[in-house]
């Protein structure tokens, strides 16, 4: 892609996500993914109410008086965003395709993020890590992570969620914010899910698009596997292939949830037709309500 090409689609994104994290996000962020740990800050007099425990004892024998420690939550965290950017995100039949629909998310999430403070990095992945991108704080570090997401061109086409978790837990000790951006065409991915979810703040968005939920009758037509490349000319006309063709896709839905709801992990769908701030909003309340 030429530069200027690309410098204008990275300012075209750049002014919608951060409109968007400016005005919605950046408060439900903040909310929903508080700083879990306390971290000292000051001593100050005893007033009275305060806690014994929190006296020090050290302090007030020192001047003869009553002093007491104060915490404050620990605010910066990390983010870390792990995208599948295998062929199947090159799908989309209505609105956005699915790779123009993580850019805009992942780009929301980074200015919500940076707003607070918070360091940015990312894991690029399909059937191999793609590019690791280390944790950095500010705009020029989202607008560098913006432009690769619009002009990374991947060496796979598959997909390895396994892989990518597992390389996500070796490089990330500290416990961090973790986003999980992909359509989940994969399995065999629990163990280090449980693993990451367990040690991290870990979230996911299922991207999916309408048409990988139903098929319109339009008689034959040809299914092309992104990630494999193979083509199958099927009888859309046929109510029977129809029929078993949404429960297939409802099925692998289900065993989806229960995977992610096993491990402990909050997610919602994203749609490529439709837009994306709503169910963002209701995973924040919902973890906020959490809390």
């Amino acid at each position: 892609m030429e530069t200027s090409e690309l410098l204008k689609k990275v300012r075209k994104i750049e002014i919608k996500t951060r409109g968007l994290s400016n005005q919605i996000f950046s408060g439900e962020y903040h909310s929903a993914f508080k700083g879990r740990g306390m971290a000292f800050s000051e001593v100050r007099e005893y007033i009275p109410g305060d806690p014994i425990r929190s006296i020090d004892w050290n302090v007030s024998a020192r001047f003869n008086h009553p002093y007491v420690k104060v915490f404050e939550e620990e605010r910066e965290l990390t983010m870390m965003l792990l995208i599948d950017i295998s062929a199947s995100e090159n799908f989309g039949t209505k609105g956005l395709l699915k790779r123009e629909l993580l850019t805009e998310v992942a780009a929301v999430l980074a200015f919500s993020a940076v707003q607070n403070n918070d360091k940015i990095g990312v894991i690029l992945f399909s059937d191999r890590i793609e590019k690791f991108i280390p944790p950095k704080k500010g705009k020029s570090h989202i607008l560098r992570i913006i432009r690769e997401m619009i002009n990374f061109e991947p060496e796979g086409t598959g997909t390895n969620i396994e892989q990518a978790l597992s390389f996500f837990n070796n490089v990330t000790k500290k416990r961090s914010i973790a986003f999980l951006i992909s359509d989940m065409m994969d399995e065999g991915y629990e163990k280090p899910l449980r693993i990451a979810a367990k040690k991290h703040d870990f979230v996911a968005l299922q991207l999916r698009d309408i048409a990988e939920d139903s098929i319109p009758d339009l008689g034959y037509i040809p299914l092309k596997n992104a990630e494999t490349g193979t083509i199958e000319w099927v009888n859309s006309s046929n109510k029977k292939l129809r029929k078993a063709f949404r429960a297939n896709a409802r099925k692998q839905l289900d065993e989806t949830e229960q995977l992610l709801k096993r491990s402990g992990v909050d997610f919602t769908y994203l749609y490529t037709n439709r837009s994306y701030v709503k169910p963002l909003m209701q995973l924040f309340k919902k973890r906020e309500s959490k809390r």
